[in-house]
């Protein structure tokens, strides 16, 4: 028996009319008559295209382990009862439905929040979590069969990420284009952010865009040492150039003590970014998954925003795939 394991998801649906009324009263009271760029506040950071349809079926597909699956929205629910129970009729695995509200308990005068990074700072807070947990973005999918250790070894977290030297981080970012007048904050932005918190000065370790493994004991630990870090991150409820990347930082202190476990090889991971490219791209990286057998994890970022052709080819290969039906 293993030890338990549980999964959180984030999701939104910026497409529900409450939600949309919501999001929007907030961003005039925000930013005036400026225009957020999409970094900020762009639709694609809130728009669904049932993504979490594709990513709760892959992790009872390809994870049956997993204890709970914790899917943690803004007082909506996907509604994926009658769809799962057609799919998966015999799960074990239990899911459940946490509001905002529930990990934000003692922090209610920051909500609403409509920013990854403040969320992701109180996952840790969700009641009944088991102590080794993954944190799934909507868009992740799981499409091959993985086991407890491709996560967790030894009761190690397994870090899918590498070394980055942090001045040429740095460097890459003095040089990023502007738009509309500002520098667009980034993945590792917000990651630059997290490591100088804890003083790195000249390496550190940089995450993928992957499912990724975390302990609960160790956000809580840390956080009840540097509560001013919380409310650090939450003030915000959009993303800001002063946030840092919580999981990037739970890495780095594990790294520091040798408690994780590094995985550097990208070949388990795929990425489809289908916005702006070449006519065959989409096919080419649906291709590349079927040439090797390696690639368990996968992304599909902005898929809003992608032809309506690439929204088919990625629906087809990814029901196909986990073998499910609508």
């Amino acid at each position: 028996m293993h030890t338990p394991i549980d999964v959180v998801v984030t999701w939104v649906d910026g497409k529900e009319i409450e939600y949309k009324n919501k999001l929007s009263k907030y961003i005039k009271e925000h930013f005036g008559t400026d225009i957020p760029g999409e970094d900020i506040a762009g639709n694609t950071r809130y728009d669904s295209m049932n993504e979490i349809y594709f990513c709760i079926s892959s992790i009872l597909k390809f994870a049956p382990f997993i204890r709970k699956i914790f899917i943690v929205t803004d007082n909506q629910n996907p509604n994926l009862d009658s769809f799962i129970e057609n799919n998966f009729p015999q799960r074990d695995t239990e899911i459940s439905i946490i509001d905002h509200s529930v990990v934000f308990k003692d922090y209610e005068d920051f909500l609403p929040i409509f920013n990854s990074l403040s969320i992701e700072t109180l996952l840790w807070r969700i009641p009944d979590l088991s102590e080794n947990f993954i944190y799934f973005n909507d868009d992740f999918c799981l499409v091959r069969d993985v086991k407890p250790t491709d996560w967790f070894r030894d009761d190690k977290p397994v870090v899918y990420g590498s070394h980055l030297n942090t001045y040429l981080v740095h460097l890459l970012r003095m040089i990023k284009p502007r738009r509309n007048g500002k520098k667009p904050f980034g993945f590792k932005d917000s990651m630059l952010n997290a490591i100088k918190i804890l003083g790195y000065k000249r390496n550190f370790l940089a995450i993928e865009h992957t499912p990724l493994p975390l302990k609960r004991s160790v956000f809580e630990e840390f956080f009840k040492d540097n509560p001013e870090l919380i409310e650090l991150n939450l003030k915000h409820k959009f993303r800001n150039h002063e946030q840092f990347n919580p999981q990037c930082l739970f890495y780095n202190i594990l790294l520091r003590k040798k408690l994780c476990v590094i995985e550097s090889d990208k070949n388990h991971f795929l990425c489809i970014k289908p916005v702006g490219r070449s006519k065959n791209y989409t096919k080419r990286k649906i291709d590349l998954f079927k040439r090797t057998d390696k690639i368990k994890f996968f992304c599909v970022n902005s898929l809003d925003q992608a032809s309506q052709n690439d929204k088919q080819l990625i629906s087809n290969w990814l029901t196909k795939t986990i073998n499910i039906y609508f």
